[in-house]
């Protein structure tokens, strides 16, 4: 019997989608992501099911929505020393187990996010610095084989707190320095959105140590399984920080800017989200200057996941694994970077919660680009396929290799949910409702307005799409 094909799924964390070479973007370079996409098919219009981290990531690896699974929104407070209070929940059906019983050796590298950020203030009192490691048991639970979790630049600025990176940035006496450099820019300081050029060299940037890692598993691996490989980059995730190599590429760019027109509050329920978006964007900080920059920063952050992508599959490529391995990339969510005079996401717009989506074949044939409805929970029903096991029970997805092959095939209608709010998308329209008092909120009419700028939910012209759209969205929620 032939060997399985490995499976290798590249997980970054809010990646915009068009912010590729392949997807047109005029400066950014990101040729590794190119090369995959010249060996696959990539899927233009792919839909998060949750525009923040972690309830994306629990659909990821059960192949369900959010609201099934029992939240809709991150866990975002410091939780101590237990996972107790998790949302995610280690009996699930999960993608890993399927895997493992199918005869697959499993690994997570890098960012996970099953539990809030370690910070045990317990710990710090006792004189004591908590390692987070001691969560690696609850996240192998979920079937991962092998497990080196790693998190956001937020957790580094932890005295009490160590991971894996913050003993190697400590070896190397950057410690001090890169937590100094975090606090400056911590959540909602003057300066987080606009970013900096991250103080410690390329080769120590957390993208860099995170790919070494996964190098590192893949050549001392004496496993004769199939692997399943959870890439797992912690970038371009805010505090939008490049290396200084990549920051001298991008210094002199000419950044053009977005569409800064700021969302409508066309009622008293959406004012309220609303205010929020803009709050957390720190809109008044977002002169035209100040925008270029961050974007200038973002840039370089992933120009840099792309080369250390390049660098794990050339690996495989020495290791003589490239031509019996399927890569996967793709994003929780999106970044608005600017657009709309917002950052980050928790909305709707294009930028936030549309994602890249790229599938290669180890055949590496080029299949162009499918412009058809794709949701991110498709990945899991793909990746099933791939290793010749079935679903985890209660999967919705569908799996995207019928496509690979005829380059249609996608929904009517995709949707994602945030909190409260459930948003949809079809061909001609995108809808927002606020699910419990089944307020319509947001309205576009994407033929005619691609960039949404004009929120007709209100419109009297409009009021059967809405009211469509609203039965579209309750059905799907009660389903």
């Amino acid at each position: 019997m032939a060997k399985k094909p490995n499976i290798l799924f590249i997980f970054s964390d809010q990646h915009r989608h068009d912010v590729l070479g392949c997807a047109g973007h005029p400066l950014v370079q990101t040729p590794n992501l190119d090369r995959l996409t010249d060996w696959g098919m990539r899927f233009e219009r792919a839909w998060t099911q949750c525009p923040v981290c972690m309830p994306c990531r629990a659909t990821m690896i059960t192949g369900r929505y959010t609201h099934e699974l029992g939240f809709t929104s991150n866990v975002t407070a410091d939780r101590g020393d237990t996972v107790d209070d998790s949302p995610f929940k280690p009996a699930w059906p999960t993608i890993m187990k399927q895997l493992q019983g199918g005869g697959y050796e499993t690994a997570s590298i890098g960012k996970t996010h099953y539990h809030g950020r370690p910070g045990s203030q317990e710990a710090g009192a006792r004189g004591e610095r908590f390692d987070t490691r001691q969560f690696g048991d609850f996240v192998k639970d979920f079937g991962w084989d092998y497990v080196m979790e790693e998190y956001d630049r937020y957790g580094h600025v932890q005295s009490h707190v160590k991971s894996p990176y913050m003993d190697f940035l400590e070896a190397r006496g950057l410690l001090e320095a890169h937590q100094e450099q975090i606090q400056g820019i911590y959540r909602l300081t003057p300066t987080h959105w606009r970013g900096e050029t991250s103080v410690l060299p390329q080769e120590c940037e957390l993208s860099s140590f995170i790919a070494d890692h996964a190098m590192d598993w893949l050549q001392s691996r004496d496993s004769e399984k199939p692997f399943y490989l959870h890439l797992g980059f912690v970038q371009p995730h805010v505090p939008l920080m490049d290396d200084p190599i990549w920051a001298a590429y991008y210094a002199d760019a000419d950044i053009e800017l977005p569409d800064m027109t700021m969302p409508s509050a066309t009622n008293e329920v959406w004012a309220e989200k609303v205010k929020r978006l803009k709050g957390h964007s720190q809109v008044q900080t977002m002169t035209d200057d100040f925008v270029r920059e961050g974007i200038r920063h973002y840039l370089g952050a992933v120009s840099l996941v792309d080369q250390k992508i390049g660098e794990v599959i050339d690996t495989l490529d020495k290791l003589g694994e490239l031509d019996n391995t399927w890569i996967i990339y793709s994003a929780d969510h999106g970044e608005m970077l600017g657009e709309h005079h917002l950052w980050a996401k928790h909305c709707f717009y294009e930028g936030s919660v549309q994602v890249p989506l790229i599938v290669s074949p180890p055949d590496r044939k080029s299949r162009g680009v499918c412009s058809d409805l794709t949701q991110l929970i498709d990945v899991v029903s793909t990746i099933a396929e791939i290793g010749q096991v079935a679903p985890p029970e209660g999967a919705r997805g569908q799996s995207l290799l019928p496509m690979l092959e005829r380059g249609s095939g996608g929904y009517d209608y995709v949707f994602s949910t945030i909190e409260d709010w459930t948003g949809v998308r079809n061909e001609d329209y995108r809808f927002t409702l606020h699910v419990p008092t089944e307020t319509p909120c947001e309205l576009y009419d994407l033929a005619r307005d691609p960039g949404e700028l004009n929120n007709c939910v209100e419109d009297p012209a409009y009021g059967e799409i809405v009211d469509q759209l609203k039965a579209v969205v309750l059905d799907h929620r009660a389903g």
